[in-house]
């Protein structure tokens, strides 16, 4: 394992919590975990090691077997209880972290206390607050489970990483001390080549064989899709060809959107590996995305990095936070006619198609998971 700090004056030991990559499907939290670490090795890859600025990053989560983290090459400490005991001892304040490390950082509210008998400080990742935002899409239970673990976190925690602007007011408001949150943006560099082959398949086999939109989310109410299934239909008539809208992501929770019988156009083909994905990303005519909140939005990023324009929600901060002209035409998610009309402007307006591909391609490039890395090094090595 890791020894603590004291490998010399600059060292650095950091426990990494990554419950969330045992998760069936890890989602948005597993993708920031996955980047992060991937983020790490790339600047542990890119520079010389210098011993002021040594980070060793140690993994902590329940117990496997295998074990898919032996993978990522970092060392391993894992807990003999199962996920959902794990985390439920977390909450409860039965079982803490272990001791012997300068940070704790948890990749997701789901944090464990820190150990009495160490020295180490905490930081945790938040990654939205979107149950207060829109409760009525979110389980009374997940409001629940949401509320107390956001109040242990900020009776916990020393920092808080944020990934926008957004999210950052949020927590202010919920009480966390200013001088404690960090913004911190994802990146956009997670995407393996895309499977062309593998994308032409899925579609075949949906029946698509042409042009088509593409939507990426977890079917849960607050993706908004009810919302984007009525504009497509309105805005169908009025698209320069049938462009079926292929629908892409497991179900959620809640009453599934799609229906029993599903509409005219739209596609579904349910969750889709990486590669893949990358591939039908790549291919599509354009990408919309309108949830109602989000704390960043990494969807629309991954389609501006497959050079693919963008019809996005004006409240997903990685495409409507920054400087600069927005990489997305961005639009009311609460107004079904504007999105209908977004529809038909991203594929009917070539010159907008072209501007927002070349903007979407250089915002995309510009967000990497090594700048993310630096940035939590930095906190951490601040922290201490």
């Amino acid at each position: 394992m890791t020894s603590g700090g004291g490998q010399g004056s600059g060292h650095r030991s950091v426990l990494v919590v990554v419950e969330q990559l045992r998760r069936a499907v890890p989602g948005g939290i597993g993708t920031y975990a996955s980047g992060l670490l991937a983020g790490l090795a790339a600047l542990e890859s890119s520079r010389e090691a210098r011993e002021d600025e040594a980070v060793s990053v140690t993994l902590f989560a329940s117990r496997v077997t295998p074990d898919p983290l032996v993978g990522l090459g970092r060392p391993i400490m894992t807990s003999r209880l199962p996920s959902k005991l794990l985390t439920r001892a977390w909450d409860l304040g039965v079982l803490r972290a272990p001791s012997g490390f300068d940070v704790v950082h948890g990749a997701s509210l789901a944090t464990p206390a820190l150990s009495r008998a160490g020295r180490s400080v905490l930081s945790a990742m938040v990654h939205d607050l979107a149950w207060r935002t829109y409760p009525e899409a979110t389980t009374r239970r997940g409001r629940r489970w949401h509320e107390g673990a956001l109040r242990r976190a900020l009776a916990r925690a020393d920092a808080f990483v944020v990934p926008s602007a957004t999210v950052a007011a949020d927590l202010l408001a919920a009480g966390a001390p200013a001088a404690a949150v960090i913004v911190i943006p994802e990146g956009a560099d997670h995407l393996p080549p895309p499977d062309t082959d593998g994308a032409e398949a899925i579609l075949r086999a949906s029946g698509v064989f042409g042009p088509y939109l593409l939507a990426v989310s977890t079917l849960e109410p607050r993706k908004n899709l009810g919302r984007l299934l009525a504009a497509y239909q309105a805005a169908r008539p009025s698209l320069p060809e049938p462009f079926p809208l292929v629908v892409a992501g497991p179900l959620g929770w809640g009453d599934d959107e799609l229906g029993e019988v599903t509409p005219d156009g739209v596609v579904r083909v349910g969750h889709v590996e990486w590669a893949a994905l990358a591939g039908l990303y790549a291919g599509a005519a354009a990408f919309v995305y309108v949830p109602l909140a989000e704390g960043f939005g990494l969807p629309p990023l991954e389609a501006m990095a497959e050079g693919t324009p963008v019809v996005a929600s004006s409240t997903v901060p990685s495409v409507a936070e920054g400087e600069g002209e927005r990489p997305a035409l961005l639009v009311d998610p609460l107004d079904t006619d504007e999105i209908a009309q977004g529809l038909v402007r991203i594929v009917s307006d070539t010159a907008l198609a072209e501007a927002l591909r070349a903007r979407g391609s250089s915002w995309a490039g510009s967000r990497t998971w090594a700048d993310t890395a630096a940035a939590h090094v930095s906190l951490w090595r601040r922290l201490t």
